[in-house]
């Protein structure tokens, strides 16, 4: 099992895309509640693209014709001011705003290099409202050299004491997952839920009884007691409980996060492609969990 860092109560600012939406909004609201938790600072990010149409509409500004100064000015005032409402709502915490030039998707990739951890929502300005998740928050998770939780939604308190769910199933990727979320149980001192699905092949469904699958999931519940043996001795107080079943994964995964205030999954599990660097499951948490997602992988 990797020893690397995965979280941000391991070092790293709480980097937060922000574009003055109320994705965004809720973005910041989930970073300022784990700032306050682990005492990191944070900071927001405004990705400006300068774009070649004229009567162009930035997120959060008026239209203007490129190249505009005038809605840079106004970007910057807006994450000024959202910066310094953040810095006045939780005194004592170090929060800061800036600007920055390109491509969104790639320039908060880039900025992740030196975050512990980056907050986006799942949607910002632009997105279609079909589209649960949108293609920045996809890009950036697949891409990003650290952590990253995606909020759909402003945290209620029903969010903040809920437990913290994970799931496993093995692979290097989702073992980090599992330190991550030990590491927010934690913090949040609420329990941890550990899911470990199990699916056969299609082929392999009706060949098996009911003998077989026990056997089976057992085998599956041995291999992730051994996983939780060395996170149980670094975080004893954390109440588990594990869950395993033969089943889809991402149903399962999605049906545990209706109670949660985090799901935490790793970026690729078992029988990832290669080339593809966020998994199916990870995709599909994305779009239809009911909490915020982390989905970590190796910095």
């Amino acid at each position: 099992m990797s020893e690397q860092s995965t979280g941000p109560a391991n070092g790293g600012e709480i980097l937060v895309g922000y574009d003055g939406s109320p994705d965004a909004a809720a973005a910041v609201e989930w970073a300022l509640d784990q700032a306050r938790r682990d005492g990191r600072p944070v900071r927001l990010a405004y990705v400006f693209e300068w774009l070649t149409v004229a009567g162009w509409v930035g997120p959060g500004v008026t239209p203007g014709m490129w190249p505009d100064e005038q809605a840079r000015q106004q970007v910057e005032e807006l994450v000024g001011k959202a910066a310094a409402d953040a810095a006045t709502a939780h005194p004592g915490l170090d929060v800061r705003g800036e600007v920055l030039d390109g491509p969104p998707a790639l320039i908060l990739e880039e900025a992740s290099t030196q975050a512990g951890l980056l907050v986006l929502g799942s949607r910002g300005h632009g997105g279609f409202a079909g589209l649960l998740a949108g293609s920045t928050a996809v890009s950036v998770t697949a891409h990003a050299h650290c952590p990253v939780v995606v909020v759909r939604r402003r945290p209620t308190e029903s969010d903040r004491t809920g437990h913290v769910a994970v799931g496993v199933d093995g692979s290097e990727h989702s073992l980090l997952a599992l330190g991550f979320a030990f590491e927010q149980a934690a913090l949040r001192r609420v329990p941890l839920h550990v899911v470990r699905a199990w699916q056969p092949r299609r082929d392999q469904w009706g060949l098996l009884g009911e003998q077989a699958r026990d056997a089976a999931l057992a085998d599956q519940r041995a291999e992730l007691d051994e996983a939780l043996h060395r996170w149980q001795d670094t975080f004893p107080d954390v109440e588990v409980t594990v869950e395993t079943a033969a089943a889809a994964p991402a149903g399962l995964l999605i049906d545990a996060s209706r109670n949660a205030q985090l799901i935490v999954v790793g970026t690729r599990g078992r029988g990832g492609l290669r080339g593809m660097l966020l998994g199916s499951v990870s995709q599909q948490l994305l779009q239809h969990a009911h909490c915020a997602v982390a989905v970590v992988r190796e910095r």
